[in-house]
């Protein structure tokens, strides 16, 4: 049902139009072109003059027969470096040349989407109401679908292929996130003459960051310090550090719990060495999880097992535009793609299983 050759070769020319996260125009204008070429009207949000995009968030509504409207949604940004992507066929995979990463988060889900909307259109088959939403800055907060303009949506259900993994891979719960943005602020002096009398930023940030609890917490839960940083001549005590963290987890009890911990740790230290400690927290995007027996799920499920492919329904460890839509009212599950090693230089994507969800795409859309 759905051409391989043809949905290699879009997915080859779409990583090869640079869009790394905010510099998303060039890619974005390219899919409303392709979307007009099917007879389709098109808008575009202002989400990009809020979060510094060159681009907006894109929406299409496609009328359909009986009353099952889906999202199908996927984000057009990419992470760095992604400049002049060059993509190679490689035993069954498609990879980069070595120098970057190869998009496949997402132009993979968009790929597969675009492929599959473009043979119903093709074949004038009968579908069901099939609503587009493509975004932009999902990288680094999920921008695009923060500031999404849902008015525009009907649908109250729908999927997102942004998930790594093999085919068949439903992410049936995803977890909260909150970002710790943090200021140490100590005390300079001469650090050859009156050392004494300074108070070191980095001393009281490092004992802080040493006394938590991080990485894998529990099965449930992690924390990480990503930013630790500060910049200052070695003959003065250094008076400001910099630190970023974040907190995940499938529980919105352990989520607070382990970032109260965090929080704790700082400001014990700093009270310690008469310090302070500026804590800004957001909250990146809530948790989302479905049972088994959900019904759009097995909705999925059905279609892949027409296809012969073996659904596995799992957690993650990451967020996607689908805790945004949940949060926003609408039911949507991520599903893989095929992607490994996503946000790395060694990122590759499985063509049988890319071309397999494909498959699952179409049938979503007109069974």
């Amino acid at each position: 049902m759905i051409n391989k050759e043809r949905l290699i070769e879009r997915f080859m020319r779409y990583v090869r139009i640079n869009s790394e996260t905010g510099n998303e125009k060039d890619f974005s204008d390219l899919i409303v072109k392709e979307l007009q070429d099917l007879g389709l009207e098109v808008k575009r949000d202002k989400s990009g003059e809020k979060i510094a995009s060159n681009s907006n968030n894109i929406y299409c509504f496609v009328e359909g027969e009986g009353n099952k409207s889906r999202i199908y949604s996927a984000h057009m940004d990419t992470v760095k470096p992604g400049i002049d992507i060059n993509p190679v066929l490689e035993n069954g995979y498609i990879v980069s040349d070595g120098d970057t990463i190869l998009g496949g988060d997402d132009k993979a889900g968009i790929s597969i989407v675009m492929e599959a909307l473009t043979t119903i259109i093709e074949r004038k088959e009968k579908h069901n109401p099939i609503e587009i939403v493509f975004t932009i800055s999902e990288e680094g907060g999920l921008n695009g679908s923060k500031n999404l303009e849902y008015s525009m949506i009907n649908s109250k259900e729908g999927y997102v292929f942004d998930s790594g993994g093999e085919v068949g891979t439903i992410i049936n719960q995803a977890p909260s996130q909150k970002k710790l943005r943090v200021e140490v602020i100590g005390e300079a002096s001469h650090a050859g003459g009156e050392p004494e009398k300074g108070i070191s930023a980095i001393n009281v940030g490092a004992e802080a960051i040493s006394n938590m609890k991080l990485l894998r917490i529990d099965k449930e839960t992690t924390a990480n310090i990503g930013t630790f940083k500060a910049e200052g001549a070695t003959n003065i005590v250094n008076p400001k550090a910099f630190i970023e963290a974040e907190v995940r987890s499938l529980s919105e009890e352990k989520l607070s719990k382990q970032t109260n911990h965090m929080i704790e740790s700082l400001e014990k230290t700093a009270e310690k060495y008469n310090a302070q400690v500026k804590i800004d927290i957001e909250d990146l995007y809530p948790a989302y999880k479905y049972s088994n027996d959900d019904s759009l799920i097995k909705e999925v499920e059905n279609a892949m097992v027409k296809l012969g492919i073996k659904a596995k329904k799992q957690s993650s460890g990451g967020g996607s535009d689908a805790n945004i839509f949940y949060k926003n009212g609408i039911k949507t599950i991520n599903l893989g793609f095929g992607g490994n090693h996503a946000h790395t230089l060694k990122e590759n994507l499985k063509i049988d299983d890319f071309v397999k969800l494909a498959e699952v795409s179409y049938l979503l859309m007109t069974q």
